[in-house]
């Protein structure tokens, strides 16, 4: 491979925001996988944020980017699931595996998209010190004139790669070009509109700005809210075990108590503290709605009902290895949290401690607290078409 634009390459970062600020190009914030791509001839290299190498997960985007990109080029993008109801980032998360056999059926099963939104190097011309206007037009031009499978303003109907038959409702593997607009009216839009399809809010771009590999000369704005949760558990410090490393947060569905995540941003002699105002509430994990019949690997509560626990992450190639095990706390004290949107039933990141709640009723934390985006379908917002 010989390119004017070499891995490896860490993309152009965003610093947060808690606005929209003006004068920017504006996109929406896809939430999968950033990847560089990087074609030169029949070689073709995927690399992740940190630069680790990605091809050999994908092999269905391989097959279709080696088909519609031009001989040589270098593409940043995020790498996604569309899935019947918009953007699935849990079934992404399954497609990193170290199984060759794994990789090849998730790859029929779940094919991913690459949604591009920057061109760093097209044919012997790198073009990370162009304008992003430049660079987005000749994106756009790039895309606009070529033809192949999975290319399109919107996902295609109809089977997936090599003819494989896919579930209904979900589009087969695909190159798409991200919209973009100039007007903050259209991006407040987008921003209020395409989170029901999974998106993850906005990101915003000088136009006049060069392309600045691990620097964060983007700006993100991401969606912000705020949960009652019970803490129901805490894992201590993983180098203190007399100090809290994250509470474990739930949130009542009917009767049964849902782990929906952690809480986790203390200061040291904060950590400490917890400790011993949690003592009072530790429980055996036999009385505590989190134990689960027959060890980790069971799938209901005590009463039956569904339920979900800390130990489902470890159902994840992410956890594999890490100690799940958690101080069971008696479900009586109440915490609020920002978080910026639900994955399923979970929050989707970790959220940020706001403050305890001694005023709420723990059986009055439930789902019906949080606020439900809009469905809202992918095509329409690779289409840019937010009314």
């Amino acid at each position: 491979m010989d390119l004017p634009v070499m891995p490896p390459v860490k993309p152009m970062l965003a610093r947060a925001a808690s606005a929209i600020p003006p004068g920017m190009l504006y996109e929406p914030k896809w939430d999968g996988f950033r990847a560089l791509v990087f074609r030169d001839g029949a070689e073709l290299e995927i690399t992740s944020r940190n630069t680790r190498p990605m091809t050999r997960y994908f092999p269905e985007l391989v097959e279709i980017l080696l088909a519609v990109l031009p001989e040589r080029c270098v593409l940043d993008g995020e790498i996604v699931v569309i899935a019947p109801g918009g953007l699935d980032f849990e079934e992404l998360s399954q497609r990193v595996h170290p199984a060759a056999s794994r990789v090849d059926r998730l790859a029929r099963e779940t094919p991913v998209s690459f949604v591009a939104f920057d061109l760093l190097a097209l044919g012997d011309t790198a073009l990370v010190g162009e304008p992003l206007a430049r660079r987005r037009a000749a994106l756009e031009d790039l895309l606009a004139g070529r033809t192949g499978p999975g290319v399109a303003s919107s996902p295609p109907p109809g089977s997936g790669p090599a003819g494989t038959e896919l579930p209904p409702g979900r589009p087969p593997a695909g190159v798409y070009l991200t919209p973009a607009t100039d007007d903050p009216d259209v991006a407040a839009d987008w921003f209020r509109r395409f989170e029901g399809a999974g998106l993850d809010g906005l990101v915003a771009k000088p136009p006049a700005g060069h392309y600045e590999p691990d620097k964060r000369a983007m700006i993100k704005v991401k969606h912000e809210r705020t949960a009652d949760c019970v803490v129901a558990g805490y894992r201590p410090y993983k180098n203190d075990p007399a100090a809290v490393g994250s509470l474990l947060l739930g949130l009542y569905d009917g009767s049964s108590l849902l782990s929906v995540g952690v809480t986790s941003a203390f200061p040291m002699a904060r950590r400490r503290e917890l400790v011993g105002e949690l003592a009072p509430l530790v429980t055996a994990i036999d009385d505590h709605p989190w134990a689960r019949p027959g060890g980790p690997d069971g799938t209901e509560g005590a009463d039956g009902a569904a339920t979900r626990t800390p130990w489902d992450a470890g159902e994840s190639r992410w956890a594999r290895g890490r100690d799940l095990s958690f101080v069971p706390l008696r479900p009586e004290r109440v915490v609020e949290v920002r978080y910026d949107h639900m994955e399923g039933p979970r929050f989707r990141h970790t959220t940020q401690f706001v403050r305890f709640r001694p005023d709420r009723d723990p059986l009055e934390c439930t789902y019906e607290q949080l606020e439900r985006p809009v469905g809202f379908e992918i095509a329409d917002v690779l289409s840019g078409s937010g009314g």
